[in-house]
Order: structure tokens, then C-alpha cells, then sequence
């Protein structure tokens, strides 16, 4: 059975933080043509036609018709967070059977659940919007993310 719980990173989320990083290390050249986002960043390109149009209505960047035409950032990658850009084409950052914690209630023994899940959702944010798009593009994560990545099993232990 796949693992559909709240932490998964979506495919569509993935895409969006890659193709906002490309953005973000193209802002001084002008706008970026999709076609061109998604070949560097091996997206398909439909798939990517759609981001890029919900990062525009949520005003994460801009588009630009005609032959020079494109996407750019609509602001400085710096006050971009990778927490805007998963808001924007995913929902919340952490929910439980789709509804966020504090609309949760339990009972008896399983009351502790709900302090749990908004620690988790708390964590989850802390690190999610205090790193931006500049951070990563420059590999610059802030010192306690990076601290969270450093052991060797941070990644391959259950």
C-alpha cells in the first residue's frame, strides 16, 4: 500500500520549489521560457504549464507573453520561502486525513494526538518558511537545517 501520509512531498510540490530555484538562479537574465524551465529541471512540460500558472495566481511570479517572454520571480527570491511555494500548489504544509490539526478533535486515550500533530505541523513550518529560495540556490541552508540533514541516517532510517 503507498504511503500517502501528510509528509509526502507531491510530485506537483517538487516541481514547483525546482522550477521557482531555476527562476530564482535566472533573475538577473530576464524572464525564463517553460520550455526551458523544464528541460534544466527535466519536468514534463504540461505538467509544468500548470504549475507555473497556479504560482502566478498565488503571486509568486510572473509571467510575459511574446517572443522575450516567460516567468520571473514576482519578488526577490530572498523573501521567498520554500513554505510560499508549496502553499501555493499543494495546501497546507501538514494535514491529517486532509483537515488541518486544530480542526481535529480526540478522546481518551487518543487526546495527546492533537498537541502531537500541531508540534509536527509547528516543526514542519519552522523549517519549511525559514528557508528561501535564495538559500537553497546558493546552498547556503540555514545552520540548524542543515544540523537536521547532517547525521548519516537522517534520510534512510524509518
Amino acid at each position: 500500500m503507498p504511503d500517502n501520509g501528510p509528509m509526502r512531498i507531491s510530485a506537483r510540490a517538487d516541481y514547483a520549489v525546482r522550477a521557482a530555484l531555476q527562476l530564482a538562479a535566472s533573475q538577473d537574465d530576464g524572464p525564463v521560457k517553460a520550455e526551458a524551465i523544464a528541460a534544466a529541471q527535466d519536468i514534463p512540460h504540461k505538467f509544468l504549464e500548470g504549475i507555473l500558472n497556479d504560482m502566478r495566481r498565488g503571486g509568486l511570479v510572473l509571467s510575459q507573453r511574446g517572443g522575450n517572454g516567460g516567468y520571473r520571480l514576482a519578488k526577490p527570491a530572498g523573501s521567498i520561502t520554500i513554505a510560499d511555494v508549496i502553499r501555493v500548489v499543494d495546501g497546507p504544509l501538514v494535514s491529517v486525513r486532509g483537515v488541518r490539526p486544530p480542526d481535529l478533535s480526540y478522546t481518551g486515550p487518543a487526546r495527546s494526538l492533537l498537541p502531537l500533530w500541531i508540534a509536527l505541523r509547528a516543526n514542519v513550518r519552522e523549517i519549511l518558511d525559514g528557508v528561501t529560495l535564495a538559500d537553497v540556490a546558493a546552498s547556503e541552508l540555514p545552520s540548524g537545517v542543515s544540523a537536521l540533514a547532517d547525521p548519516p541516517g537522517a534520510w534512510t532510517n524509518p
